[in-house]
């Protein structure tokens, strides 16, 4: 019974020869070599406007000396990864009816917070307790997209989610007599919901487990997979997490070596208490490139999985900073035209800007701010989308997806009988 939980709970087990798996939160779409300031963006130095915390604006008064347009000559040459695709089947549900304030407005109930951009200023109501600071890094990330690219976000009005599970299900929009889904922002998103994926928070960073902000962190991954070669490391299958989040992983853990058998899998579980009195020091990411493979496995509602040979490729090349800015910009700009209302600034919500955020607040919660921050638009246009899937493609892309998965299922079985 045992050996069928392992196989078929482990979803993929990677090599981490030439290539590296992370496991990031949807989520986790270089510092020296990668992107250590965002001047990197550009390809010729531009001039730099970071954070000003005097006396004046220490507390939360916003400056208006960071540039509000920007001009850009010729076109893109770039094209977006392929996974900019899912913005086009993220907001197939309104495409043929377009968005009414009353769609948004329903969305109000399952949402933490409403965000609206009036002229290229951000303004935010609050709607429901949020945990930790999910909500302060995702409009940090939001702000940092308008000072990358001033200008080019157009007014828009959205509702945003920030907990672990979808909340517009398909099924309560089913029928003649159902109401349209209300467009809701979130972290995640399945086939059995109308949520519109958005990147997570923990790009610009979570201070709460101390991981600092994305350019950083996948910096220090890479070089700890420098540290040791593949061939000298503990050849087992390695997973660290937290198993209280989810049934699945609770079920993981029995897959550690008994006296009776040994399954060849390590798997050790994380007490953030613990963690975070000894400063992280045992959780940090780049201290994990020690097993030769890596088991991913599904947490609370979400992940995102970068796995193969070149996988460490694949993460430099498709999820720099750079492109998670695009998906967003790519993102918000198709959102705001599908609205059929000119958005207004809402009753309650407060002008948020980068010195309001960072300004009045200390500890790393700042110096990732401080960290992130984007200090000059970017002399580069955002990279061209590419087409949405046809009905084919679609269906060829989800009959791989559902293949790969009967391959480590039948694996599994097969290891039984031998």
């Amino acid at each position: 019974m045992i050996k069928w939980i392992f196989f078929s709970i482990i979803i993929l087990i990677v090599f981490v020869a030439s290539s590296f798996f992370l496991e990031a939160d949807f989520s986790r779409i270089t510092s020296t070599t990668l992107l250590k300031t965002i001047i990197i963006f550009n390809n010729k130095p531009q001039l730099q406007f970071p954070l000003n915390c005097t006396d004046k604006n220490s507390t939360a008064t916003c400056s208006s000396y960071y540039p509000t347009t920007l001009e850009f000559d010729g076109d893109s040459t770039t094209s977006c990864p392929d996974y900019f695709r899912w913005i086009h089947e993220d907001l197939k549900p309104w495409k043929s009816t377009g968005i009414t304030r009353d769609m948004v407005e329903r969305g109000r109930n399952v949402s933490h917070f409403r965000l609206v951009i009036v002229n290229g200023k951000v303004y935010v109501q609050k709607l429901g307790r949020v945990y930790q600071t999910r909500d302060v890094f995702t409009i940090w990330g939001v702000l940092q997209l308008l000072r990358l690219y001033p200008g080019k976000i157009p007014d828009l009005d959205l509702m945003f989610q920030c907990g672990d599970k979808t909340v517009i299900l398909k099924k309560n929009f089913q029928g003649p007599q159902a109401l349209s889904p209300p467009p809701v922002f979130h972290y995640c998103g399945d086939e059995i919901s109308h949520d519109i994926v958005f990147p997570d928070w923990s790009f610009w960073g979570w201070p709460e487990i101390n991981i600092g902000p994305w350019e950083r962190t996948l910096h220090n991954i890479l070089e700890g997979n420098k540290k040791t070669k593949w061939i000298d490391r503990v050849p087992y299958a390695f997973w660290k997490g937290n198993p209280a989040v989810a049934n699945i992983r609770r079920e993981l853990m029995k897959c550690n070596p008994t006296k009776q058998q040994d399954w060849n899998a390590r798997i050790e579980s994380i007490q953030w208490n613990r963690e975070k009195a000894s400063n992280y020091a045992n959780a940090k990411l780049e201290n994990q490139c020690t097993h030769r493979y890596k088991i991913y496995i599904e947490g609370a509602a979400w992940s995102a999985q970068m796995i193969g040979n070149g996988g460490t490729d694949y993460i430099l090349e498709n999820l720099k900073m750079k492109y998670v800015y695009d998906y967003m910009f790519h993102l918000l700009n198709d959102y705001a035209k599908l609205l059929k209302f000119k958005p207004t600034i809402p009753e309650g919500a407060i002008e948020i800007c980068s010195e309001s955020m960072a300004c009045p607040v200390q500890g790393l919660q700042k110096s990732f701010m401080e960290e992130s921050m984007v200090n000059s638009p970017s002399d580069t246009l955002p990279c061209v989308m590419p087409s949405p899937h046809t009905p084919q493609t679609l269906k060829q892309f989800l009959q791989e997806k559902e293949n790969l998965i009967e391959q480590v299922k039948k694996k599994g079985v097969n290891s039984m009988l031998v």
